[in-house]
């Protein structure tokens, strides 16, 4: 059957008509998403584009921000920066090493020939000088990285290297921050030091989260320097500042077309701290100086031969401000200038680098076998603890304030038959019928173990606790084994003993021994938070470093308020019989001390290098009946603690008496208010003479 011509053609004019509608649809749908993509170009992505466009036509140049400065109590710079020139110079890459630090020493030669003609005399710099920079050993630096030879340029020299910038292959003057430390070296370990950025930002976690900010004013920068301990670490965010902008137009090539515009940066905000500089630098004379008597005293009960170190914080008892706090020795922290310092240097300071006022630092030793014959920064409390454990005996209904202990023997025995082990006093003194407030003012170790340490051990659990948890807590509530909450990194929260004693021995063991401070190691602030407690009877105190934190313009930006972190709450009674005891200690330096004052000595014991060593403790707070400040020290390997640490503790009360006021009056003020008064007298009275005079003629 053939086709029909005429049904074929209408089917045909058929087909192509539904092509033609396909295409059009097509076409018309493809047009849609064009207009919709250019909507969403125009008015959704246009912004983000627009911006990117712009950051791809400029090209912005970090200007590292300005740190804020960190002052005394007193308004005293202790860290501060300047914004100076500084001259860096790259080594030049070549086949042969020698070749390139041959290069490098004819370098230095000319550097040095500058610096003789144009520079400040005052910051003179040689050959050798210029060299030692260079690090041409590199024990600081890779080959590539760009050395810092000299800060502080004078224009003079700046305007030279400029217009013969071509003879001088590899140096480049660069604007930056420069941190300076007060030459006196003032709480060097709390105020802390600097480090290149690019050296710390993949080994320090803070840092590390620094790595994602995208903000240009925040981003760190490789060269710059941050904080790495003390308060410099802690308040990094506060005193960095913002970065400052160089933003160059450029074209497509990256090539500069046009002016310069300059966002000046923002400078970080200032610390005023509670150290007083005068407190704190007495405070560390008076650590070195004693240090030095004690190791060469021909006193047996004064000499300490060992004694290389010594720690202290003074801390205001209302107020929990810290005035002083010093680990000795110190050093110069400007050894840091520059982000870093040789391996020499490094190990000339690596063990009075750490604040031991706060972690474990141990003495100089060139072999550690040596070392671990001594004891740490952290120690047992020793006598010092016995306040706390009449206190625990009190308010636990061990003893009342009327018992007696009988102490004719001057030894307690304890633990099973044939097995004992004796408890006895320094130079085995025997003490007859005694209180608690004469076991304290004699410092009795066998009260302590028989009526606090022993009974509370055979009273046995109490609600669930049991008699060393019962011990635990009140050690926790009065800042001991539990951080200070100082905020300060790295702090150590000492060392508890007691729980590996009842373990190993027996709870009773533990608790005999921690009676009279020997089963916990503490820091110095920890027992200066404790003495703070027993000064205000029962609140712990925050231990407050700053004062306030002001901007660039003066303006304050945070203050800051005493923070109690927990109270215990004790009848007065309690605290009067262990003031009592206190009052009555017998010390060594405080004979013409014009105040009441409550201390505690403490010789603690610990075992080093098989050897058993005696550290030098001591508490105190003062005046007596309104307390202002209370001082803890510690001198490992130190003695006892009436001779190796109290004549310290003297000089600490002088000087803060002298600048602050025990009783809120600096007497140096008060001299110079009498000074100024005889002064006006004597005026008054040689014008009275001279008027006399008059008249008699």
């Amino acid at each position: 059957m053939q086709d029909d011509p005429q049904k074929r053609e209408i089917e045909n004019r058929r087909n192509f008509s539904f092509r033609l509608n396909l295409f059009f649809f097509i076409t018309f749908a493809l047009f849609s998403l064009l207009i919709v993509r250019l909507a969403v170009l125009q008015f959704v992505e246009g912004p983000t584009l627009s911006a990117e466009g712009a950051r791809k036509s400029t090209r912005d140049d970090a200007i590292p921000p300005i740190r804020g400065n960190i002052y005394d109590s007193t308004g005293y710079p202790i860290a501060y920066s300047t914004s100076t020139q500084s001259l860096y110079y790259s080594i030049q890459a070549s086949s042969n090493i020698d070749k390139s630090i041959e290069n490098a020493k004819e370098m230095a030669a000319k550097l040095a020939e500058v610096f003789a003609k144009y520079g400040d005399p005052d910051n003179a710099m040689t050959v050798d000088d210029v060299i030692r920079q260079m690090d041409l050993e590199f024990k600081l630096n890779y080959m590539s990285t760009p050395r810092r030879i000299k800060s502080g340029l004078t224009n003079e020299e700046i305007a030279y290297l400029m217009e013969h910038r071509n003879e001088f292959t590899g140096v480049d003057v660069m604007e930056e921050s420069v941190r300076n430390y007060d030459k006196s070296s003032i709480a060097v370990q709390l105020v802390g030091y600097l480090k290149k950025y690019k050296g710390v930002r993949e080994t320090v976690d803070f840092y590390q989260a620094k790595e994602e900010e995208t903000d240009p004013t925040m981003k760190y920068l490789e060269e710059e320097e941050v904080g790495l301990d003390g308060l410099e670490y802690m308040y990094q965010d506060v005193l960095r500042g913002k970065n400052g902008l160089k933003s160059y137009p450029v074209n497509n090539k990256e090539q500069i077309i046009g002016p310069m515009q300059i966002t000046n940066p923002e400078k970080g905000s200032d610390l005023y701290l509670t150290i007083n500089k005068n407190v704190q630098l007495k405070t560390e004379q008076a650590i070195m100086d004693h240090l030095e008597v004690i190791r060469n005293s021909t006193n047996v009960y004064e000499k300490a031969p060992f004694a290389k170190t010594g720690f202290a914080v003074a801390m205001e008892v209302d107020t929990g401000k810290v005035v002083a706090m010093a680990s000795m020795p110190d050093y110069d922290p400007n050894i840091w200038a520059g982000g870093s310092i040789s391996t020499e240097d490094y190990h000339n300071i690596e063990n009075v680098m750490s604040n031991g006022t706060i972690r474990t630092v141990y003495p100089q030793y060139d072999k550690k076998e040596d070392r671990d014959k001594h004891a740490s920064s952290i120690v047992p409390p020793g006598s010092t603890m016995k306040p706390l454990s009449v206190l625990i005996g009190l308010n636990e209904g061990l003893f009342t304030t009327t018992d007696v202990y009988d102490d004719r023997g001057g030894a307690f025995y304890y633990g099973r038959e044939g097995y004992q082990r004796k408890i006895t006093n320094s130079q085995k003194h025997a003490y007859g019928m005694i209180d608690a407030a004469e076991a304290i003012e004699h410092s009795s170790n066998t009260f302590m173990a028989a009526m606090v340490g022993d009974r509370l051990y055979k009273r046995g659990d109490v609600g669930g606790k049991s008699s060393v948890d019962i011990w635990d807590s009140y050690m926790k509530q009065f800042g001991l084994g539990v951080s200070t909450e100082s905020g300060l990194p790295g702090e150590s929260r000492g060392v508890i003993e007691y729980f590996t004693e009842a373990e190993r021995a027996s709870s009773q063991s533990a608790l005999v021994q921690a009676s009279f401070g020997q089963q916990g190691r503490y820091t110095t602030l920890q027992l200066a938070q404790y003495t703070v407690m027993l000064a205000n009877h029962g609140k712990r105190i925050k231990p407050q470093f700053v004062n306030e934190i002001k901007d660039a313009e003066g303006n304050v930006v945070q203050g800051y308020e005493p923070q109690v972190l927990n109270t215990v709450d004790f009848p007065e009674a309690y605290w009067k019989e262990i003031e009592q005891g206190m009052s009555k200690v017998a010390v060594k330096g405080f004979d013409d001390f014009p105040y009441s004052f409550n201390r505690k000595t403490g010789t603690s014991e610990q075992e080093a290098g098989g050897e058993i060593i005696e550290n030098a403790v001591f508490i105190a707070y003062a005046p007596a009946d309104k307390p202002k400040l209370a001082v803890a020290v510690i001198i490992p390997d130190g003695g006892y603690g009436a001779y190796g640490a109290a004549p310290i503790a003297r000089k600490i009360f002088d000087a803060y008496d002298e600048e602050v006021g025990l009783t809120g009056v600096p007497k140096k003020a008060v001299k110079e208010d009498a000074a100024a008064g005889d002064t006006a007298n004597t005026v008054a009275a040689n014008a009275d003479d001279s008027n006399a005079d008059s008249e008699n003629q």
